[in-house]
């Protein structure tokens, strides 16, 4: 997915998509010490966190998704950060959430 982000990203900026694979993806989420998914669900609370990143948010649901967290996992912290990062960027999240992983 990273790769197709990157080819299919404008040609003026494609060093930034570059930058952020080398960086993040490269260094960050290849580092040892702690578990991809609860990794993947700290980046979730940290972009949920700042505000702002909705369309990362959404794809850090997915990945929390991909590495086993689950609608349930996720509802938990944004519910734990309320009082944290305001109702706004909750609800925000919860949004996004029902976007990506519906209840059913």
């Amino acid at each position: 997915a990273i790769d197709k982000g990157n080819a299919a990203a404008p040609k003026d900026y494609q060093h930034i998509r570059t930058f952020l694979s080398s960086n993040c993806f490269g260094d960050y989420y290849t580092r040892g010490g702690l578990p991809l998914k609860f990794r993947e669900l700290l980046t979730f609370v940290y972009i949920l966190s700042m505000g702002g990143a909705d369309s990362q948010v959404r794809a850090h649901i997915a990945g929390n998704l991909r590495t086993g967290n689950d609608r349930k996992k996720l509802i938990a912290v944004v519910t734990a950060l309320v009082p944290y990062i305001g109702y706004p960027r909750s609800l925000n999240a919860l949004s996004a959430l029902d976007e990506i992983a519906p209840l059913r």
